[in-house]
C-alpha cells in the first residue's frame, strides 16, 4: 500500500466556477485562469488519485457568503463532497438547519484575511453550530490565536483550525501563536489541517521547514485530530503547487500507514460526517469471498 492506493480524504478543496456562478462584486480577490477549479474538474482530479471524497469549503475570495456553487456540487455529485459555508453571523438555527440538510458540515471564518473581531462576535452562532453537531472552521495566520485561542476554548463548537495554524515563523516552534494552537489540544474538541504549506513555508517544495510544525501538531492532537487537504486549485501559490507532489510530501512526513488512514480516512468520516461508499476494490473482494 502507498498513499496513491489508500483510502483517502481531502479535507479542503475549494471550487470555481464564474461562468456558471458570477464572483460577487465586493470580493477581495478574483481567482482566473489556472486558479479557477470547477467541480467537475476537481471530480477528475479526485479521482486520478484514487481520493474517494471530498469537503469543499467555501470561499472568502470570490462568493464570501454567497454558497451557490458550494451547494450546487454537493447536490451535482451526491456522496462525494461535504460543504463548509461561509455565512453572516446573524444566519439563525434555521438558516444552518438549511445548510446543512444540503450537506454542509460547518462554517468558515478566516480572520487571516477578514481580522479576529468578525469571529468574536459570533458566540450566538458558535452555539448553534454546537447544537447543531456542526463544526466550526478558522483560518489564523500569524500571531491571531495568541488572541483568538483563549475566546474559541470557551466556545461549545468543535474547532477545525485551517492550515496547521499558518505559524508567522518556521524558525521558531516557540512562537506564541503556534503555542496558543497547541493548547486548543487540550480540549480534546479541536482538529488542525495538515495542509496549506506554501501559505506559511519560507522554503520552496518540499517546505521543509514546516515539517517541525506538523510533527509538532501531530504529537499534540494525535491522528484522531488531524485531517489532510490539498488546498485545491491554490489559489496564490507563490510557485507551481500540483497534486500528486503533495501526497507524496504527505506520505513522507506521515510514513505509518496507520496514522495515514487514521488522518485521511477514520477522523474525517467522523468530523464531516462522511458516508463510505464501497469501491471497486471493495465489491470485488466482497465477490471473490462469497
Amino acid at each position: 500500500m502507498s498513499v496513491f492506493t489508500e483510502d483517502k480524504i481531502d479535507c479542503h478543496c475549494h471550487v470555481f466556477d464564474p461562468l456558471r456562478f458570477p464572483y460577487v462584486d465586493d470580493t477581495h480577490y478574483r481567482p482566473a485562469q489556472q486558479e479557477v477549479g470547477t467541480p467537475a474538474q476537481l471530480i477528475r482530479a479526485m479521482n486520478a488519485y484514487g481520493v474517494r471524497h471530498a469537503l469543499l469549503v467555501g470561499p472568502t475570495s470570490g462568493y464570501r457568503t454567497d454558497n451557490r456553487c458550494l451547494l450546487d456540487a454537493l447536490e451535482r455529485y451526491q456522496g462525494r463532497f461535504r460543504g463548509i459555508a461561509v455565512v453572516d453571523n446573524d444566519i439563525g438555527r434555521h438558516g444552518l438547519r438549511a445548510l446543512r440538510e444540503r450537506g454542509v458540515r460547518g462554517v468558515a471564518f478566516n480572520p487571516a484575511m477578514e481580522g479576529v473581531e468578525l469571529v468574536m462576535s459570533a458566540a450566538s452562532l458558535f452555539g448553534a453550530l454546537a447544537d447543531l453537531g456542526m463544526v466550526a472552521q478558522i483560518q489564523v495566520a500569524g500571531e491571531q490565536m495568541t488572541v483568538l485561542g483563549p475566546w474559541l476554548a470557551r466556545q461549545p463548537a468543535t474547532l477545525v483550525v485551517d492550515h496547521c495554524g499558518r505559524p508567522a515563523d518556521t524558525d521558531d516552534l516557540a512562537q506564541p501563536g503556534f503555542q496558543a494552537l497547541l493548547r486548543l489540544a487540550d480540549s480534546g474538541r479541536t482538529a488542525v489541517k495538515l495542509s496549506g504549506w506554501q501559505k506559511f513555508a519560507q522554503q520552496p517544495h518540499p517546505y521543509e521547514d514546516a515539517w517541525p510544525f506538523a510533527h509538532a501538531l501531530l504529537r499534540a492532537f494525535g491522528p484522531e485530530h488531524c485531517v489532510w487537504g490539498s488546498d485545491w486549485p491554490f489559489l496564490r501559490a507563490p510557485e507551481r503547487v500540483d497534486y500528486g507532489p503533495l501526497l507524496t510530501l504527505f506520505e513522507h512526513i506521515v510514513p505509518d500507514a496507520a496514522a495515514r488512514r487514521q488522518i485521511q480516512w477514520d477522523t474525517p468520516l467522523r468530523l464531516f460526517g462522511f458516508t463510505a461508499q464501497p469501491t471497486t476494490a471493495d465489491v470485488a473482494r466482497v465477490g471473490r469471498r462469497s
